[in-house]
């Protein structure tokens, strides 16, 4: 069954200012708390979609991320692990008595595998103090938890940006990045793949944080960022440039020399070519990451108009009307 919408599950709209949502989430969090609702399994699924709706919009990175892309589209790029990695909810609910020393043991549960962790922030949830441990498991076993003695557990991930040319975009290469790792710059060489387009992420397995207890390296996530070329503009796999001609051009047809990314080109334009139609130069586009061969170049031909006409132009203009041209 497909989740609720974040903003749905807490009542407010998109339009929700920080201090809406925090106060819709405190009193729907009071509202469904399993203490408040004994041995009721509803209640108890009810405040973990709470708190997962929270976790994303209290943060402005995740929130803009959630609207940019919608429901579907966020938790494709974000794991459960993402989704709660940073969540800081202490001194929400200190006023509030509750006794609960292992409500989040019970609730998020994963029945995979367990070890004791300590997630930051709700150990102060409902004032109970003193640095209890709670037990997780599933989702919430890496990212943002410190070890309490338990099994193993995966590091957490890293993400980053790779910043690149549109020329590495296209034919690929390797590059060295530099990335914070534990308050240390680290430097790793990345293989680009050839027709890399932005916003894609590479992932660099075991080049995150150190494991806990044993446990693997977390990964690392570069999410690539390509620079807009002078010339070219990319739709796809494909890419597209305009060229001005003459209208005797236009008219009568004429070769040009148009740049490609392997280098310059020679082309015919027919007779009789409209403003603003398009040339295709087949497989001289960007790489295709999936399929295999190459896109194609568009190159739209503008007819440039004079901005003024001397005296035999004109006179070449009149005969041309004479013509119906």
């Amino acid at each position: 069954m497909a989740k609720r919408d974040y903003y749905e599950v807490l009542g407010v709209k998109k339009t929700a200012t920080e201090e809406e949502i925090k106060k819709a989430y405190r009193k729907l969090a009071m509202q469904h708390h399993p203490d408040r609702n004994p041995g009721n399994k509803q209640a108890e699924e009810r405040f973990k979609e709470i708190n997962e709706a929270y976790a994303v919009l209290s943060d402005r990175e995740k929130r803009r991320q959630y609207d940019q892309f919608g429901p579907s589209g966020f938790r494709q790029r974000f794991s459960q692990e993402d989704i709660f990695r940073g969540f800081d909810i202490s001194d929400l609910f200190k006023d509030l008595g509750f006794s609960t020393n292992d409500v989040f043991s019970r609730i998020f549960r994963g029945g995979g595998r367990g070890g004791k962790v300590r997630y930051e922030g709700f150990e102060d949830l409902f004032g109970q103090g003193g640095g209890q441990a709670y037990d997780f498991g599933g989702p919430f076993s890496a990212g943002g938890y410190q070890s309490q003695g338990g099994m193993a557990q995966k590091g957490q991930d890293i993400h980053s940006d790779l910043n690149i040319t549109f020329q590495e975009a296209a034919f690929g290469g390797e590059k060295k990045v530099r990335f914070s790792k534990g308050g240390r710059v680290e430097e790793v060489t990345v293989k680009i793949p050839p027709g890399i387009e932005s916003s894609k992420k590479l992932r660099l397995a075991g080049k995150g944080m150190e494991g806990v207890a044993g446990g693997p390296p977390g990964d690392l996530y570069l999410k690539v960022n390509v620079a807009e070329h002078p010339l070219f503009k990319r739709e796809g796999s494909d890419i597209a440039l305009d060229k001005e001609i003459k209208i005797s051009e236009a008219l009568l047809g004429t070769t040009i020399e148009v740049p490609t990314l392997d280098g310059s080109k020679h082309i015919k334009v027919p007779p009789g070519t409209q403003s603003h139609s398009r040339i295709r130069l087949k497989g001289f586009g960007l790489p295709r990451l999936q399929g295999g061969g190459k896109g194609d170049e568009y190159v739209r031909i503008i007819i440039k108009y004079p901005k003024s006409l001397n005296e035999k132009q004109k006179k070449l203009a009149e005969e041309l009307k004479k013509e119906g041209l």
